[in-house]
């Protein structure tokens, strides 16, 4: 299968290429490789992919030096001649939209960039697939979208009309975006609400990498609401190995969907919404104790009140993913945590003090 995965110098981007590459699909790889954050970490990704930083030019295909079936282009998603010449020259079989402005925080910062990239961004992805005849396509939403719900685990059946920040907002718009394209023209649309991921070659903007940095570097850590909060982490290989599943199984129409009492998660148009996560949600100040043991040394902690735009909680029901493909997100905390900090360890360049 020939894919193109958008954000594959971005954290779940890299890990879902090179799963893609090692089965053997074919995978064409974009990204604009912003400064949101340390862009020597996003080319550290694409190096491991076999993109050379030295090679890569803006508008331009680079050919992996690693892997023969993968290509990577450097050009934003709200450039819609590039988009649509690209779609024109590839003719992809697949589209794994996870390109986008992240961050719940940044957006009460710089809100314009979020409808670029995220909304403007996405219609062009939504338009190219519909001009150039791709019928399956996968994309990043997030557990956000529940902003003000309190029921929980979160499932996708829930409505999901009040979002408390803009990046929660523009991932929304995706949805209903893309099941407007599904019901128009019959693109197979599938929304992946990730639940906090984590492991190695993490965003810097988050919490596992934050406390990291923190704790290896004796700096306090910021908890916020004074650590009574929940996060339902998920291990990044879940993610992906959901991620593969969704590619692989095109949504379809659903002869359970009711007009006169409709679940946001299906449709008669060939649209699906599904959880990512791991369904087990943990304390953040177990969390932080998790972080504690496998590095061996205590964190200083400086306690907060709650971010504005924050939930207190989030917890994934997975149920419509066991029962599609009989998949569950089951790496525990203390493996993936275990493995986050060897590879930040050698990432750092930090020695073991035995």
């Amino acid at each position: 299968m020939k894919i193109l995965v958008t954000g594959t110098a971005g954290f779940i981007g890299y890990h879902l290429v090179k799963k893609l590459l090692k089965r053997g699909d074919e995978v064409i790889g974009l990204d604009n490789i912003n400064d949101y954050y340390d862009i020597n970490l996003k080319y550290a990704r694409l190096l491991d992919l076999g993109i050379k930083k030295s090679e890569v030019k803006s508008k331009q295909l680079t050919y992996s030096e690693t892997y023969s079936n993968h290509k990577f282009i450097k050009i934003n998603l709200e450039d819609t001649e590039d988009i649509n010449k690209l779609f024109e020259t590839e003719k992809f079989d697949a589209v794994c939209n996870l390109a986008a402005q992240a961050g719940v925080r940044y957006s009460l910062e710089n809100p314009y960039v979020y409808i670029q990239s995220n909304v403007v961004g996405f219609m062009n992805i939504l338009e190219a697939c519909r001009n150039y005849g791709v019928k399956n396509l996968s994309y990043a939403s997030s557990s956000s979208v529940y902003g003000l719900n309190k029921s929980q685990p979160f499932k996708t059946s829930d409505h999901t009309d009040h979002p408390i920040s803009l990046y929660a907002a523009t991932k929304k718009s995706n949805e209903m975006m893309a099941h407007t394209y599904a019901h128009l023209y019959g693109i197979s649309c599938s929304a992946l609400r990730f639940f906090t991921v984590y492991g190695e070659m993490g965003r810097p903007d988050m919490a596992p990498m934050l406390f990291a940095d923190a704790i290896f570097n004796d700096k306090p850590i910021k908890v916020f609401n004074n650590g009574n909060m929940s996060r339902d982490f998920t291990y990044v290989g879940d993610i992906v190995d959901g991620i593969i599943r969704v590619i692989d199984n095109p949504a379809k129409s659903s002869d359970k969907f009711d007009r006169n009492n409709p679940d946001p998660s299906i449709s008669s148009a060939p649209y699906r919404i599904y959880n990512i996560g791991n369904n087990s949600p943990v304390q953040l100040l177990d969390f932080i104790k998790v972080l504690e043991k496998v590095i061996g040394k205590s964190a200083v902690k400086n306690f907060m009140d709650m971010q504005y735009g924050d939930v207190v909680s989030t917890y994934a029901d997975v149920s419509d993913l066991i029962i599609d493909f009989g998949y569950k997100p089951d790496t525990s905390l203390n493996v993936g945590i275990k493995r986050f900090v060897k590879w930040y360890k050698e990432f750092y360049f930090i020695k073991d003090n035995k």
